[in-house]
């Protein structure tokens, strides 16, 4: 019996901008129903990468797929199992949140009413059901990411990609979020990759992938990252493997 296939399987990625190497042979996976970090500063390759799995930019050197589709050769059938948070704010700011899902959904061959039915059912997971009317530039920045998260669930994806979702939140908003995402793991079997800077977004048992300068220097659990390195802390492991120092919440 074949076993599952991944969720993600990244095998000897890299690309360049001209002579500029922005990842070099980076391979990790993500299993279903599993919650991975891509920790890294900013410029370390992060957002290189997303571009790379949701075909923004073609992959010319290495082999990505989800759930075992090649997404160069079989984009179709992988990008409609996946779900992506950009960091930057993609929401129609003038239409009500319901529009913004009505139009999504439509990109996926999903009708009106079923964008209304699975939206509302998506909202009211989210704590927000009482805004699906409210136009999108009168919500909250943390309200936006969720809303934006419930659009990028409308097409029931396995696997969801947010990269620096929490960029910009304050605390709270950030803690909500991350507790959110990490509940859909938990309840949905969902795949989620998710980037960041901050540490203390890391939970020792989670998956994580530090990408430094285009390379990925540890894949594995955060616990046994802490453990090679000799440190009490990620945030720790994370300097002693890049010489360089991660941010925290403050």
């Amino acid at each position: 019996m074949s076993a599952a296939p991944l969720a993600l399987d990244i095998a000897h990625v890299g690309h360049s901008y001209g002579a500029r190497r922005a990842l070099d042979d980076v391979s990790f996976s993500v299993a279903p129903g599993s919650f991975t970090v891509l920790l890294g500063l900013n410029g370390a390759g992060k957002s290189t990468l997303f571009s790379l799995i949701t075909r923004l930019y073609a992959a010319r050197e290495g082999k990505i797929a989800i759930f075992g589709h090649d997404v160069a050769r079989e984009s179709g059938a992988a990008l409609r199992r996946l779900g992506v948070v950009f960091q930057a704010r993609t929401l129609d700011l003038e239409l009500s949140v319901m529009q913004n899902f009505i139009y999504h959904a439509a990109l996926h061959g999903i009708g009106p009413g079923e964008a209304k039915r699975r939206g509302a059912a998506l909202l009211a997971r989210a704590g927000l059901e009482d805004r699906a009317g409210d136009k999108a530039r009168n919500l909250s920045g943390g309200q936006m990411r969720r809303v934006e998260i419930v659009r990028a669930l409308l097409h029931e994806p396995r696997l969801l990609l947010l990269d620096e979702p929490t960029v910009g939140l304050d605390i709270k908003a950030r803690a909500d979020i991350l507790a959110h995402v990490r509940a859909l793991v938990a309840e949905r079997s969902l795949a989620v990759l998710w980037t960041t800077h901050l540490i203390d977004e890391v939970a020792p048992t989670d998956d994580v992938v530090v990408l430094h300068q285009g390379k990925a220097l540890a894949v594995d659990k955060a616990a046994a990252i802490m453990a090679a390195t000799g440190t009490q802390t990620i945030g720790a492991a994370f300097e002693r493997l890049t010489g360089a120092k991660m941010r925290d919440a403050a």
